[in-house]
């Protein structure tokens, strides 16, 4: 990475940092340049494209006939909800389990559940997923690679068990959040290669060591190609078929339900409360992606909220200031009991990724080598 290259997206402020993200020549992030064009699209059209994909798998006799893997969030919630109540699907909710649960996370799960859904929660051996995220927390500087693998892997192989033919995700993240399409399909179906590629950075067949086994990453091991082919799963995301909007739904499923948000009214590092509420791990999560590419959970947020048109950039930056380098002391705790992990270990693991090229430090403190204006 170039710092001389690291550049702000003047919509939405973005930094060149993010990986794949890229810029036109009147410094616009993809990202915006997707919503940009998404506001042209007839969703009238997109809908009934919906329609006839899922009147030609919808159950006549109370069989499940989608998939949604569900985390309870406000997202998936959302896509359960439409499918089940709008459009008359029968969908299984298939949730791969948080690493840290929180209380709130749980309770936002029953509360959907309590509808009338149907539900399968996978929960891995905690023994393998605890060596795993530490694994990659210390090498990678990513504590959920392994289960980022596993919430890919779980809801393909319960369809194929069940002979489940379809399964809807929530939205591109390449595509609506900047990165690196690879076909001109990728916002519609998901690409399981590229999930491999972005995603979990490697096979998991590749994390057999003296300590885990094939055995014990089963739960992580997508199906072969050859499966998938013959059980012709045909895996969508919802968001190309909906005039997609992360704070819509958000206010879509708190009419529905019970939805709590962060106790604290506002979620560790960032100024909102509705997104990524399941697990302890994400503050930790968040803050790596701070050092590893400059911009944390809050700089996220302030971008997405003002490509939605919800803040200006002027509060975007405040919020980013104030918040972006923050970690939750419980989030913390939780994490380090996890991880088996003392303070000093833990910060010198963090201080192992800090990304040298766009930090300087000066004493006892880093900054922005570019820092935002």
């Amino acid at each position: 990475m170039d710092i001389r290259k690291i550049i702000y997206c003047k919509k939405c402020l973005m930094p060149s940092s993010r990986p794949r993200i890229y810029f036109d020549n009147k410094q616009i992030c993809n990202a915006c340049n997707y919503k940009s064009k998404r506001k042209k699209i007839n969703f009238k059209v997109r809908e009934k494209e919906l329609e006839n994909i899922l009147n030609k798998f919808r159950s006549k006799h109370g069989e499940h006939d989608c998939i949604v893997p569900w985390s309870g969030g406000k997202d998936s919630s959302y896509i359960a909800y439409q499918l089940k109540f709008k459009y008359k699907m029968n969908p299984l909710l298939v949730t791969f389990s948080p690493i840290i649960p929180t209380k709130v996370g749980m309770h936002n799960r029953n509360e959907l559940i309590k509808l009338g859904f149907d539900h399968i929660l996978y929960t891995a051996d905690k023994k393998v997923s605890s060596y795993l995220s530490k694994r990659f927390f210390t090498e990678r500087g990513n504590p959920k690679i392994a289960w980022d693998a596993g919430i890919n892997a779980i809801p393909i192989k319960v369809a194929l068990e069940k002979n489940i033919k379809l399964v809807f995700y929530a939205e591109h993240g390449e595509s609506h959040y900047g990165g690196k399409v690879l076909n001109k399909n990728s916002e519609k179906l998901r690409d399981l290669e590229e999930i491999f590629e972005h995603q979990i950075g490697d096979d998991p067949l590749n994390w057999e060591d003296d300590v885990i086994t094939k055995n014990d990453l089963n739960p992580y091991l997508m199906p072969s190609k050859k499966e998938l082919l013959k059980s012709k799963i045909n895996c969508y995301y919802f968001a190309y078929f909906d005039n997609w909007d992360v704070f819509r739904n958000y206010d879509f499923i708190q009419k529905k339900i019970d939805f709590k948000c962060h106790e604290n009214n506002r979620s560790p590092g960032t100024f909102t409360n509705y997104d990524s509420l399941d697990d302890h791990i994400d503050s930790i999560y968040y803050h790596m992606q701070y050092i590893k590419f400059g911009f944390g959970r809050a700089w996220r947020d302030s971008s997405r909220h003002v490509q939605l048109g919800k803040i200006s950039l002027r509060e975007a930056k405040k919020y980013i200031k104030k918040y972006d380098d923050e970690i939750n002391e419980v989030d913390l705790i939780k994490t380090l009991n996890y991880l088996k992990l003392n303070r000093l270990d833990f910060f010198e693991i963090i201080e192992s990724h800090r990304n040298e090229e766009i930090w300087k430090k000066a004493g006892n403190k880093y900054s922005l080598v570019n820092p935002l204006k």
